[in-house]
């Protein structure tokens, strides 16, 4: 059974930093691609970032580009984001999911219980 467990959110003030990890049980994690979407309140889920199988390749969205970065731990089946300069805007709770790059190629069906990430003053 494929399990993802999401951790590290919290509340931040704008400007600050926050280290999501995603820890995969149930799967080969280093055989497929791994991605982060978010879901802010009242919105539909938001594609952030992606990383292939070897972490040799990103892609990410505008509205995160140049903040935040996926990367991943194969020997330890675990998934990072590391977001700086955090907004307001990027309030939302935060999913690492199977597949990618692009919303259109996760199995948002594989998500776990997410993380909320509130930046606020």
């Amino acid at each position: 059974e494929v399990q993802l467990v999401e951790s590290g959110g919290g509340l931040v003030q704008p400007g600050g930093s926050l280290r999501l990890s995603c820890a995969a049980f149930g799967f080969t994690f280093s055989s497929g691609y791994m991605s982060w979407v978010r879901q802010a309140p009242g919105k539909g889920l938001e594609w952030v970032s992606s990383i292939n199988l070897s972490g040799t390749n990103t892609w990410y969205a505008d509205s995160v580009k140049g903040r935040f970065t996926i990367s991943r731990d194969n020997a330890t089946n675990t998934l990072y984001l590391q977001m700086n300069s955090l907004k307001s805007e990027d309030t939302a709770v935060y999913y690492c999911a199977k597949g990618g790059p692009g919303l259109g190629l996760i199995d948002t069906g594989s998500r776990g219980q997410g993380t909320q990430v509130t930046a606020s003053s």
